[in-house]
């Protein structure tokens, strides 16, 4: 099957790796980007591969209080050494995860948490709107397929645009600090509370506020 240039693109930042390696990886695996990524990383072309199979037990746990107690959010992201988990870099990156969360309201981590019912339930009903939309049966799977992809995006943090810099994904900015500081990063789990959640309460625009506060 023909590769498309955006999975390339996803591929290489999820990975680090490069262009041409992440196509290859691709057409090997018909397409399939978790298994590319596992291929990836058995061959040593992740940036991040020779860290990733390091024990990360260390790390923090990290607060975002957004103005007023409105948004919670705690995040635990692990590093190898108390060292690290010491630093201002380090410190950094997890408060700005964490921030990010409270912002762009992510409910899992990576695309691979997400129920397989949850994910089946949302094909049947984008089936059944492609099909309401008048779209030829025999395109409609590649309609779901790529609006399932878009799914992943606005859900699952690791492929949402990090809030600072809405040209780099949260993965990408993973791997630049993995990369930079050495060691093997992960964020673990997180936990988001809004104020008056399931609560009926006026919407308000709450990714405009975190950042209006983030420049302050």
């Amino acid at each position: 099957m023909a590769v498309s240039a955006s999975a390339v693109k996803e591929l290489r930042e999820r990975t680090g790796a490069g262009m041409l390696d992440c196509k290859k990886a691709l057409d090997e695996t018909n397409g399939d980007i978790t298994k590319a990524i596992e291929l990836l990383r058995e061959k040593g072309l992740s940036a991040a591969a020779n860290k990733a199979g390091r024990v990360a037990t260390e790390g923090v746990v990290e607060s975002y209080i957004h103005a007023g107690g409105r948004i919670g959010v705690l995040v635990e992201i692990n590093c190898e050494t108390d060292f690290v988990a010491k630093t201002d870099q380090f410190r950094t990156f997890a408060r700005d995860i964490a921030m990010h969360i409270a912002a762009a309201n992510p409910k899992f981590v990576k695309r691979e948490e997400v129920p397989a019912e949850e994910i089946e339930k949302e094909r049947g009903i984008l089936k059944a709107q492609a099909l309401n939309e008048g779209k030829p049966e025999k395109i409609v799977e590649k309609m779901v397929d790529g609006r399932i992809s878009k799914y992943y995006e606005e859900y699952c943090l690791m492929e949402q645009s990090f809030v600072k810099d809405p040209d780099k994904t949260i993965s990408a900015l993973l791997n630049e600090k993995i990369s930079a500081i050495g060691e093997n990063i992960s964020i673990r789990r997180f936990v988001r509370y809004e104020l008056g959640e399931g609560l009926e309460k006026k919407v308000d625009n709450f990714v405009e506020e975190v950042m209006a506060q983030a420049k302050l």
